[in-house]
């Protein structure tokens, strides 16, 4: 038999295999090609991916209301423009392309070399917050410069030139914020940088969309891509409604123009801020737009620091006004009572130095010290209990009263809804035995905390919230300005708790029974009595080393059913009862009965002006 004879069929059938093989990858081939040219249209479509701009859907950022319903903050369209560096055209008539835009030359120079630096190839902000009128002008030219287009956003607009450090600002995203936001926040998206609106930045902002849209060579935009079917809609941010009574608040403001110094009010039965208020101040429109920049500078140089936010973060000595405070814990420890009586003299000696009083009262009891706030009273007072608290050392003395004064928030935070608050200065033991040395002090060496004086430090916000706490006999809430959030209306769990401060309400009735005597026949019945409201107050006067003292009052109102409690500071005013108490009666009277009949004492205080030799607050007006 021949070999080769059964071979041959062999041979032929790999190379049919081989044959079909290579016919049916032609065929795939074919085929393919087919439906990627003629019968699949989104490769067409990719090809042309030069021609579909992707374009952000700005969310516009929550409304902010104040109590009464009244928008507060709202917003305005505004447009952006962005710039792709590879797309531009070449070679750039910059020169045209500044003045169309209204940059200066350098200056859009300058922003086209970063864009390039930072991709040639993905947008980049190049001009932002163009009002609507501005931009019809602009948009008629841009068909010129492809690379460059417009995305929509919104801003704030403020309805009201009030409440600027409450209210806060919204600036650009630092880069250090997008680098940590894990892609949350792009260049040139907007944030939150004070106020509420930082410390409710996450729910204010809302969730950016998108939109695809076609482009001609002309660079005008033609058309959506797929009509719409890849878009994404922006979901609005939540709005925000605050206890503030935006009213109240322009009239406290009105009232302390041309002063320094706080105000804040606060409604006792659920902690909310009814007003707060820093003077100087300055419009919180001066901060939006492409021109904040330039006012946020102008207002940092400013003297007279209308950028600080005094009630949060100023510290006074409390003054007198602490004497209620340590009226209520003498007689929770039971060292002092309704009827105790402590002589007076014009003055409390020790060791060489007298603390004076403005007066020779002869012995006076509890409520009595209150009413013509009597130093020697209180000194009597906290020496019982630092050296006198039951057989404790005067170091183990002053830690029970230490732990009781931030018991009311004195030398510890509120954590009240705003970002940057202080907690003022209340010297621990541990202060004092740096000082002198563990068990080597005793009340006479730090006598002056006893009115309110000497390593001793609180915020205006302490101060109202003190009141509120007074008025309520003890319980409170955490002071906060958000009443609720969104259509559901939740609020932070923190701010629903009521807290409750470990003194009998028996105490604070003789307290109350006393600070109402200060305002109907004491130290704030001049400028503090209002006919048919009854007012439980106490005046106060800050020592200030740099100059004329500090005006200080602190009240509730009415006594039953308290419905606000005030703190007002005017710096270098003097006595409490002359500037402060007119301030916060008038307040009352505003927000119960909506108005005042007093018309003389309203024209005194707008009229007055308190304020450093040379200085004025032109910052705070309107551009």
């Amino acid at each position: 038999m021949n070999p080769s004879y059964n071979k041959e069929p062999a041979i032929e059938n790999r190379t049919m295999v081989l044959v079909w093989t290579v016919v049916v990858v032609l065929a795939i081939f074919l085929i393919r090609l087919l439906t990627v040219q003629i019968l699949d249209h989104k490769y067409h479509e990719l090809a042309q991916q030069n021609a579909i701009r992707r374009v952000n859907a700005y969310a516009p950022r929550g409304i902010i209301f104040d109590r009464n319903g009244k928008k507060i903050v709202v917003n305005r369209p505004i447009y952006d423009l962005m710039v792709v560096p590879g797309e531009l055209p070449q070679p750039l008539d910059t020169a045209r392309l500044a003045d169309l835009i209204r940059l200066p030359l350098d200056e859009l120079v300058l922003r086209l070399r970063k864009a390039t630096t930072y991709s040639r190839f993905r947008p980049t902000l190049l001009h932002s917050q163009i009002r609507v009128e501005d931009f019809a002008q602009i948009q008629e030219g841009l068909h010129d410069f492809s690379g460059i287009y417009a995305e929509t956003r919104t801003v704030r607009t403020y309805l009201y030139p009030a409440a600027a450090h409450a209210l806060g600002y919204v600036g650009e995203a630092s880069p250090e914020l997008i680098e940590k936001s894990n892609g949350e926040y792009n260049a040139g998206d907007y944030v939150g940088i004070s106020g509420l609106e930082k410390t409710y930045e996450n729910y204010l902002k809302g969730k950016r969309g998108v939109q695809y849209r076609y482009v001609d060579v002309h660079n005008r935009e033609v058309g959506r891509y797929k009509d719409g079917a890849f878009d994404s809609l922006p979901i609005p941010g939540e709005d925000l409604h605050l206890g503030l009574d935006i009213e109240l608040q322009v009239y406290a403001e009105q009232l302390m123009a041309n002063k320094r110094g706080s105000v804040v009010a606060i409604d006792p039965s659920t902690g909310e801020i009814l007003t707060m208020v820093s003077t100087p101040s300055y419009d919180p429109a001066l901060l939006v737009g492409n021109v904040r920049g330039k006012n946020y500078r102008r207002l940092q140089k400013d003297p007279l620091k209308p950028l600080f936010n005094r009630p949060l973060q100023a510290m006074y000595p409390p003054g007198s006004i602490v004497k209620s405070l340590q009226a209520l814990i003498g007689q929770e420890l039971g060292l002092i009572g309704p009827e105790t009586r402590f002589p007076c003299g014009g003055g409390y000696a020790i060791a060489g130095h007298v603390v004076k009083c403005t007066h020779k009262h002869v012995a006076l009891n509890l409520e009595e010290s209150i009413q013509l706030s009597c130093n020697p009273y209180y000194c009597y007072v906290f020496k019982a209990m630092v050296d006198q608290n039951r057989g404790l050392k005067p170091r183990d003395g002053y830690k029970v009263w230490f732990d009781y004064m931030q018991k009311f928030n004195i030398g510890r935070k509120c954590e009240i809804d705003l970002p940057n608050e202080r907690k003022g200065i209340l010297p621990s033991p541990e202060y004092y035995d740096k000082i002198y040395g563990k068990n080597r002090w005793k009340s006479s060496t730090i006598i002056s905390l006893s009115i309110g004086q000497g390593e001793f430090g609180i915020t205006p916000l302490q101060m109202a919230h003190t009141m509120a706490i007074f008025a309520n006999k003890g319980k409170y809430h955490a002071p906060h300005l958000v009443r609720s959030i969104g259509v559901t209306g939740q609020k932070k769990m923190k701010y629903r708790q009521i807290y409750q401060i470990p003194v009998q309400a028996r105490h604070f009735n003789v307290v109350q029974d006393a600070m109402q005597k200060v305002v109907d026949m004491g130290t704030a019945t001049a400028y503090g009595k209002i006919d048919s409201i009854v007012v439980c107050g106490k005046t106060g006067t800050a020592q200030n080393p740099h100059g004329e003292d500090h005006a200080v009052f602190v009240c509730f109102a009415p006594r039953d059913n308290p419905k606000i409690a005030i703190a007002v500071v005017v710096e270098n005013a003097g006595f409490g009862g002359v500037w402060a108490a007119p301030v916060a009666s008038l307040m009352i009277e505003k927000y119960l009965r909506g108005g005042t009949r007093r018309t003389e004492l309203e024209e005194r205080l707008l009229k007055a002006r308190i304020l450093p030799a040379g200085m004025d607050t032109a910052s705070t007006k309107r551009l």
